[in-house]
């Protein structure tokens, strides 16, 4: 943890393990058939095999590892001042956006995860560091974090620049 900040107290939904790991386990299965396509039209030798066992290999860790991990760091909390969060799973990037500064709202729901209940919301601030991401909420958390959002930047005044 950075010094002289905490943790965002709120943590994205736990089915977002679920999305992540889904995803995870797709993108590893497509390079795979890629890999064995290629593998095939080689001869298939013992070389090819070796490499697509260290691929699976590596695709089943990073399908059970990645997501539970992405989970953990994974925060988000809306006060009367800011948004802040926390993402990443190697790589942890902090986000604090003034309220005064949020332009618009967004929510967009792709179809995984609407199959797995979930929803990101996007605040579009006037900063060259671009939105602030909130993603793998449920939906009920989503829709009342919009409402909240849009509540708060109704009662800043000015068009946030």
């Amino acid at each position: 943890m950075l010094p002289g900040l905490r943790d965002p107290s709120n943590r994205v939904s736990r089915r977002a393990v679920g999305y992540w790991t889904a995803r995870a386990a797709a993108d590893g299965l497509g390079v795979l058939a890629a890999e064995t396509a290629v593998a095939v039209g080689a001869g298939f030798g013992l070389g090819w095999r070796i490499a697509l066992a260290a691929t699976l290999l590596a695709v089943a860790a990073y399908a059970l590892i990645m997501p539970r991990w992405r989970y953990r760091v994974h925060r988000w909390e809306v006060t009367g001042e800011a948004v802040y969060t926390r993402t990443g799973w190697i790589s942890v990037h902090w986000r604090i956006a003034p309220i005064s500064r949020i332009q618009t709202i967004d929510s967009h729901r792709w179809l995984g995860e609407r199959l797995f209940g979930l929803a990101n919301v996007t605040a579009t601030t006037a900063s060259a560091a671009g939105p602030v991401h909130i993603r793998g909420l449920d939906r009920r958390t989503a829709d009342r974090l919009l409402d909240q959002l849009t509540a708060a930047t109704g009662q800043v005044p000015g068009d946030a620049t």
